[in-house]
């Protein structure tokens, strides 16, 4: 009998026993990545010591001495906590912006659609993902035609759009458009066409060397220089038009690197197969860049998200110029300066930390490495 077949009869005979308690579950956890050495050990205890410094006086802050009720900042005046009594009052400004409160029932309808599309989207065989993605297409329209008005809604001009509304509008609305045009520009860059190439490098490199607050500034001043005169672009659409461009370009430079990583290989065998460019883009290459780009594709999606807070410059109030009008309001100037900020802080975090783990999810899903 051999060696190896002697061992596995062993192994056979004897009775399989449990892992060492001190090897498994919290107490294996805290041993393996908290209390591995000495280094580890001093650097665990220093980070206790700083959470137990932070983390009780911020909920005795936040919650404990707070106060809830109240209808002016007399209310609060000599509280030890934070003063939250101005969220039942003012958080429809806080969502909705100027929208008239008679129509706000059509930005509620709007997000209660956009839950179902974005679910046809970016969950996997959702239920009757292949008509929803129909509706997915054209949700941006049914989206305008009820926050702008028409086909019998009254119009609301976007001047009225502020607060969290228009953080979600501009945000999504960037992130939309963005990614198509980044992959063209991407493809155009590595395009063998010269004209194509120095199209697409040089509106890469403009835009990516200039900051989002001057494009801004440009299409708010300088864009109208260039219109006819019987030419107006709403002010919002301008934003919106050079925050798309701004974020396409830094897409098309995440994208561009995943396209570098494929192996030329690929390439080959997807023409020895007779596919045309654009099919041996869309069938083979294209899918392999996308899934190694996610990361860099959702950064740059949540950095997008955040800048949306540049509309101040155009005197739009979102849910962070919403904060800072509430603290120049009489009834409550004085004891609202960090509770308004925690509030619209509260909100990103929200959005930007579910696209985070969202994007972890799916690069978990399209991982094919062990398989």
């Amino acid at each position: 009998m051999s060696d190896t077949a002697f061992h596995r009869r062993q192994a056979e005979m004897l009775p399989s026993r449990p892992a060492p308690a001190g090897q498994t579950g919290a107490v294996g956890w805290m041993r393996a990545n908290l209390f591995s050495s000495p280094f580890n050990i001093l650097l665990t205890l220093i980070s206790l010591f700083l959470l137990w410094s932070i983390i009780p006086p911020a909920f005795d802050w936040a919650f404990f001495d707070a106060e809830f009720v109240g209808t002016s900042r007399d209310d609060c005046v000599g509280g030890a906590g934070a003063c939250w009594a101005w969220i039942d009052q003012r958080i429809d400004q806080f969502v909705y912006g100027f929208y008239p409160a008679e129509s706000r029932w059509r930005v509620n309808l709007a997000v209660l659609l956009l839950i179902p599309a974005l679910a046809w989207v970016l969950i996997e065989k959702a239920p009757g993902a292949r008509y929803g993605r129909w509706f997915a297409l054209f949700y941006p329209v049914i989206a305008t035609l009820l926050l702008v008005g028409g086909l019998g809604l009254e119009e609301v001009t976007t001047d009225k759009f502020g607060g969290f509304m228009l953080n979600l509008v501009a945000g999504l609305a960037g992130i939309v458009l963005s990614l198509p045009i980044g992959i063209l520009l991407a493809l155009g860059r590595r395009s063998k066409l010269p004209v194509v190439r120095v199209v697409s490098v040089t509106f890469i490199e403009v835009i990516r060397g200039v900051p989002l607050i001057t494009l801004l500034f440009v299409a708010i001043v300088i864009l109208n220089l260039f219109l006819p005169q019987n030419v107006s672009l709403d002010q919002l659409a301008r934003v919106m038009i050079m925050v798309t461009l701004f974020a396409s370009a830094y897409i098309a430079e995440v994208i561009r690197g995943g396209l570098q990583a494929i192996p030329a290989g690929q390439y080959e065998a997807a023409q020895a197969m007779g596919l045309g460019y654009w099919k041996m883009m869309r069938l083979i290459i294209l899918p392999q860049a996308l899934k190694i780009s996610i990361p860099g594709i959702v950064n740059t999606f949540i950095g997008l998200f955040k800048d949306t807070t540049l509309v101040i410059i155009i005197g739009l109030f979102d849910i962070l110029g919403q904060a800072r009008l509430l603290q120049t309001n009489p009834e409550w100037i004085g004891e609202v300066d960090h509770e308004t900020y925690v509030l619209a802080s509260v909100f990103f975090f929200v959005i930007c930390f579910s696209m985070s783990r969202y994007s972890i999810g799916l690069e978990k899903r399209l991982d094919t490495s062990g398989r």
